[in-house]
């Protein structure tokens, strides 16, 4: 197969894979099945011969090593499903071929415009190759370009037997975009040290830390009445989520907080007079950080509710994963190898921490240390996303120099 990373890419988008938070199931849809199918018989065909995709969705192949050393077995993961944030269905990829700067205006809805003034990196990309989406969808390159990526450079170095690496394995998920990503990997099977997330943004950064993330979910039991006899009596559950929401730090929010501050944020609320349901994610970089909000949102939904006292309150809180740094200081080298083979490929490593997680954060604590690479993506989860062909290219790049300072390094 001498299909390039941009091939692949434009192969992988058209086919919806959105995740849906609202099932039980997993993957969440069946849908992302139908990626995985096409991927499967790809990783197959470049002979990869335990390529398969298990009942969960996940992919697992491997490439054997082609060295006498013994290196540690290392892994590359991407997740297939789309964020439920924008449609993915009917994806059209626009190519703009050699940009020469201003904004790009997207065709299918034309009052979407990828402006310089709100996307300044796109002043880095004069000359590049700048994939789009028409604006009615999202791109998918979050995380399809990182599959891409990843396949590309599994085919160069079946192509190119000469450079010595250690066994491979490839990790391909669902669901990771409604907090599920690594729910159901067998690690065991998996059978790799250490591991990379293909799941990053500009090139050159490299992610070692994330969000230690926990989500709330608030039940309301409040007290019906009929509306024409109900003075001293109705306890409207509605306005009771109301009062609480509006009781929230206005400082503690994501539309207000950025580099290491977290956030309290309300995801959804829903509701009747007699009962309704608030659902939160807390966010912190640090664990302390993460129960001091959790304690301050109890205690905030304790004084809404003393002004409703025939009402009642569930509070229920959900660890949902914690900031992979705590794993991956023990563990220098994986860090250490990654920052090498980006000054390789003629980039300056920049690290970064993620306000948000990836299945890098679930999976290090797992006991598979893994930290996240960019893939040259930009505005995820949006119809402006965009992603240079090039910056795809160095992310291949990439991953070939880290598999080969591996080995040099064993």
């Amino acid at each position: 197969m001498t299909d390039t990373v941009l091939d692949r890419l434009l192969r992988y988008v058209v086919i919806d894979t959105q995740s849906d938070p609202a099932s039980q199931s997993q993957p969440s849809t069946e849908k992302q099945k139908h990626l995985g199918h096409v991927l499967v018989a790809e990783l197959l065909a470049l002979g990869l011969t335990d390529a398969h995709m298990d009942e969960h969705g996940n992919i697992y192949a491997t490439l054997p090593a082609n060295t006498d050393k013994t290196v540690p077995v290392i892994c590359f993961c991407s997740h297939m499903d789309t964020a439920p944030d924008f449609t993915g269905a009917g994806v059209k990829p626009n190519l703009v071929t050699n940009y020469q700067g201003g904004d790009i205006q997207l065709a299918g809805d034309t009052s979407r415009i990828i402006r310089v003034s709100e996307h300044p990196d796109l002043k880095q990309q004069i000359g590049h190759d700048i994939v789009t989406t028409d604006g009615t969808t999202l791109l998918g390159a979050d995380d399809k370009a990182g599959i891409a990526e990843i396949i590309t450079a599994v085919a160069f170095l079946i192509a190119n037997p000469g450079i010595r690496h250690g066994a491979i394995r490839i990790l391909f998920t669902t669901d990771e975009e409604i907090g599920r990503g690594a729910d159901k990997v067998d690690i065991q099977k998996l059978g790799a040290a250490f591991a990379y997330t293909m799941d990053g943004g500009r090139i050159g950064e490299i992610d070692d830390e994330t969000f230690s993330a926990d989500g709330v979910e608030i039940d309301i039991l409040g007290v019906a009445q009929h509306p024409g006899t109900s003075k001293g009596v109705m306890e409207n559950a509605i306005k009771i989520a109301g009062d609480i929401i509006a009781r929230l730090p206005k400082d503690l929010s994501p539309e207000t907080t950025d580099g290491r501050q977290g956030f309290i944020h309300p995801t959804d609320v829903t509701g009747s007079m007699d009962r309704a349901n608030l659902k939160f994610i807390i966010r912190d970089f640090d664990t302390e950080g993460l129960a001091g909000k959790q304690a301050l949102l109890r205690s905030i939904a304790d004084q809404a509710m003393t002004a409703y006292p025939g009402s009642s309150m569930r509070f229920t809180a959900t660890e949902q994963y914690r900031n992979m740094k705590q794993v991956l200081d023990q563990h220098p080298e994986i860090m250490a190898n990654l920052t090498e083979a980006v000054r390789r490929v003629g980039l300056e490593p920049v690290t970064n921490a993620i306000r948000g997680g990836t299945d890098g954060s679930r999976l290090s604590f797992m006991g598979l240390p893994c930290p996240n690479i960019y893939t040259g993506g930009h505005s995820y989860h949006s119809p402006l996303e965009w992603i240079s062909v090039q910056d795809m290219e160095k992310s291949v790049e990439t991953i070939v120099e880290l598999v080969k300072v591996w080995e040099e390094r064993a």
